[in-house]
């Protein structure tokens, strides 16, 4: 059958192994100094391997592969590999809508009389909520708390003398939803911004988002093939100035900046583009 799996260019691959931890599934393993996908039937084409390549080695495409079989990695990679495992595995195939899968492993579970370890991640301990999300860094729960800084004198402190105003100079912003010809996108300096930015960086607006245009999205959660698809009409039709990554610092949002390259690839256009990396605590990297 044809259907989305990932590929490796083995000339990019350093052999690192950063990618085989985000493969819950066990389809990817460092054999003779390089990432390799060991069997068809463990990779299900979602690319949560896709942040954590630090040399945009693998991406995912479309072939003739064996059908993904949920069953057999139920049974040979994550059970065996305990209940981390199993939940950071069912989290991967619930954040990406792939319920035909979660419902096979979830029913899986019930017939062996396995634990299903996210039917309640509620538990609290003396300290608070003990569940820390995901495997990767992107999904750690953390308390964060504002930098302090120094308060002006007041004779020089300034006061704002009503709410902030919005800079978005246009709609939509998803990069599903945008169209390659929409008006705002010619000749445009385009800010490609990961959707959790806006929530860590203050200044998102008036530094990112006022005077440009912008796409929004997120690598690790969203379809990444159609995102360079997307992007790849829009770089063949808008012949845009300049194209800035904003992204976060956590390695899944690391995908984006390798979305963009395939996409100039695509479209056989290369446009001048930067990448911003802004902290989880809000701070430019």
């Amino acid at each position: 059958m044809k259907r989305k799996i990932i590929r490796i260019d083995e000339e990019k691959c350093d052999g690192c192994g950063l990618c085989v931890p985000d493969c819950a599934e066990g389809a990817l393993q460092i054999v003779d100094g390089k990432a390799r996908l060991i069997s068809d039937l463990f990779c299900d084409g979602l690319g949560a391997c896709l942040g954590s390549c630090p040399t945009g080695a693998i991406e995912v495409e479309e072939r003739e592969a064996e059908p993904y079989n949920e069953r057999k990695v139920m049974e040979d990679n994550i059970v065996p590999a305990g209940a981390n495992t199993i939940r950071i595995h069912l989290e991967h195939l619930k954040s990406h809508g792939a319920d035909e899968f979660f419902n096979e492993a979830v029913e899986y579970l019930k017939e062996k009389g396995i634990k299903n370890p996210i039917e309640d991640i509620s538990e609290k301990t003396d300290e608070g909520c003990n569940y820390h999300g995901g495997g990767c860094p992107g999904s750690r729960a953390m308390t964060l708390k504002p930098a302090e800084k120094p308060v002006a004198k007041p004779v020089e402190q300034k006061k704002e003398t009503g709410p902030l105003q919005s800079q978005l100079g246009h709609w939509p912003v998803q990069i599903h939803l945008l169209s390659p010809y929409a008006p705002f996108l010619k000749n445009a300096d385009l800010m490609i911004i990961a959707d959790c930015v806006a929530f860590a960086y203050a200044n998102t607006h008036e530094e990112f988002i006022k005077g440009k245009a912008v796409a929004i999205g997120c690598p690790k959660l969203d379809d990444a093939g159609a995102y360079v698809e997307k992007l790849a009409s829009i770089i063949k039709n808008c012949n845009l100035k300049s194209i800035t990554i904003v992204r976060m610092e956590v390695p899944c949002c690391g995908g984006m900046t390798e979305i963009v390259k395939q996409a100039m690839k695509k479209a056989d256009e290369i446009v001048p583009f930067s990448v911003q990396v802004i902290s989880i605590s809000g701070e430019k990297l």
